[in-house]
C-alpha cells in the first residue's frame, strides 16, 4: 500500500475568480521488478494516471474514462480534468487539473549528457549547454502544447527563477524545481495556475 503524504483537498470546487490548482503527486517507487538487463520495469502511463486520480480526488476511474488528444495529450472527461505523466529512475509525476485546459509534467535525473546538454543549449539559442532542469521543461512544454520534437527549434525559455515563466510558445508557461534528490521535475501549462505537490511512496502489497 501506498502512503500519501502532503496536502490532499478537492481540485475540482475552485473559489470565485480562483484558477483552479494543479496537483501533482510524485510517487517513489523503491521496489520496481526489472528485465534481464537490470532495467526497472515501469509502470503504464495509464496506470499511474488511474492511481492519481484515485490518491488525490478520491475518484474511482478505469482505462476506459481515458482518453487522448491528437497531441497526446490526456484527459479524464466525465471529470473534466487534464492530465499528463512522467517517470523517472523510480519516480513518477502525475499532473492533474480541472483548471488549465493543456499541460505537461516531467522528470529528470541528474546524469552526465554533456553532448545532449549542448544540443539542446544550441536549439534554445544559448552560448552554454543547457541544463538538466531546461531538458525538463522542454519535455513538459512539449506534452502540454501542440509543439513537437522535430518543430521545437526555435522555442525560447526565459531564464530560471521560482515559479510560473512565460515562454514563446503562446501562451504556455513552464515553471520546475526539485524534488528529490539529483530530481528535477518541470510543468508547463496554458495559463498560470496554483501547483499543490503531494508525496508517496509505493510499497509492496
Amino acid at each position: 500500500m501506498g502512503a500519501l503524504l502532503g496536502l490532499v483537498m478537492d481540485p475540482v470546487v475552485r473559489g470565485a475568480g480562483r484558477p483552479a490548482p494543479i496537483d501533482c503527486l510524485v510517487t517513489h517507487h523503491p521496489h520496481l521488478p526489472r528485465d534481464r538487463m537490470g532495467h526497472r520495469l515501469d509502470a503504464s502511463g495509464r496506470s499511474l494516471i488511474i492511481e492519481a486520480v484515485a490518491r488525490v480526488y478520491g475518484l474511482d476511474i478505469g482505462a476506459r474514462d481515458l482518453t487522448r488528444d491528437v497531441h497526446k495529450r490526456w484527459y479524464v472527461p466525465a471529470h473534466h480534468l487534464s492530465a499528463s505523466v512522467a517517470h523517472c529512475d523510480g519516480y513518477s509525476a502525475v499532473a492533474l487539473s480541472a483548471g488549465p485546459v493543456h499541460l505537461g509534467v516531467d522528470l529528470q535525473d541528474e546524469r552526465d549528457r554533456p553532448a545532449a546538454m549542448r544540443w539542446l543549449g544550441t536549439l534554445l539559442g544559448r552560448r552554454q549547454p543547457a541544463e538538466i532542469r531546461d531538458f525538463a521543461e522542454c519535455e513538459a512544454l512539449i506534452k502540454a502544447s501542440h509543439v513537437t520534437k522535430e518543430t521545437f527549434a526555435g522555442v525560447r525559455l526565459p531564464a530560471w527563477r521560482p515559479g510560473w515563466r512565460p515562454t514563446n510558445v503562446g501562451s504556455y508557461r513552464v515553471r520546475s524545481t526539485t524534488v528529490a534528490p539529483a530530481m528535477h521535475l518541470a510543468l508547463a501549462a496554458d495559463a498560470p495556475a496554483p501547483v499543490r505537490m503531494h508525496t508517496s511512496t509505493l510499497e509492496p502489497a
